[in-house]
């Protein structure tokens, strides 16, 4: 049993070593498997090597026993040739054989029983790598699930640093200022639109004003020519020119007015 002993003594120095150094749980874990696998290997060699000297010892008893089953024959030979002499020579010879394979057995026994307790232990042993297989799988798959928790918390702590969100407002603010200028140079070109519109019906109303005073203009030269042709130097003559300048006063003041 020094040999599983051995094979525990050996693994379990691996991995407290590859434990104290682990910086990849699944990779550490991989090659676990792969040295006891390996270790398994080494321990089924020397399984098969004992069963191999057992089964040696085997062959040395049959050996024997076909020695001393042969001599007892020709002790046998000897006796029917009236030879007892010879025939307790032979009969030494096969008790010589018979305690070898007496040993023999004895060894065979002893080297049986370790060998059962070796296949015992050896078959044990691969269960226990296949359980240490299944509970790889599964501490990979929570080593995985680990690190990803890990990752997520280490985004969210980085998210908890103020600086990103104050550049994000940063840029808002700034969004609604280009914004809010955009919309005061929309309302200015409109106000230069209207202003010019304004301007252009501010003319074209001065032009009916000027038109107007023209026409009045040419109205009053036409009155007063017709006047020197038809003057009258007498008072009521005066009187009445008097009048006309009265009314075209009160009228061109009515005109000035309505402007």
């Amino acid at each position: 049993m020094g040999l599983f002993d051995r094979f525990r003594r050996v693994v379990k120095s691996n991995l407290n070593d590859m434990i104290s150094k682990a910086e990849n749980p699944e990779k550490m874990l991989n090659q676990l498997i792969v040295d006891m696998n390996q270790q398994l290997i080494e321990s089924k060699k020397s399984v098969a090597s004992a069963i191999a000297d057992e089964k040696k010892l085997e062959r040395q008893i049959q050996e024997n026993h076909a020695q001393a089953q042969e001599w007892e024959r020709k002790a046998m030979l000897a006796l029917k040739a009236g030879k007892e002499d010879l025939a307790k020579e032979a009969l030494l010879r096969k008790q010589d054989f018979e305690k070898t394979a007496a040993q023999y057995k004895e060894q065979w026994e002893a080297q049986h029983a370790s060998v059962e307790k070796l296949k015992t232990a050896l078959r044990g042993l691969q269960q226990k790598i296949e359980e240490a297989q299944r509970k790889k799988n599964l501490l990979v798959a929570r080593a995985r699930r680990a690190e990803a928790q890990k990752k997520i918390q280490e985004t969210l702590g980085g998210m908890a640093d103020t600086s990103a969100f104050s550049a994000f407002e940063r840029m808002s603010t700034k969004m609604d200022q280009i914004e809010a200028e955009n919309e005061a140079m929309g309302e200015i070109e409109d106000m230069s639109a209207t202003d010019t519109l304004e301007s252009r019906f501010a003319e074209l109303e001065s032009s009916k004003t000027n038109a107007g005073g023209d026409a009045m203009l040419e109205d009053l030269k036409k009155r007063m020519a017709l006047e020197d042709k038809t003057g009258d130097s007498g008072t009521s003559s005066a009187g009445d020119s008097d009048v006309s300048l009265d009314e075209l006063k009160k009228k061109m003041q009515q005109d000035e007015a309505a402007e």
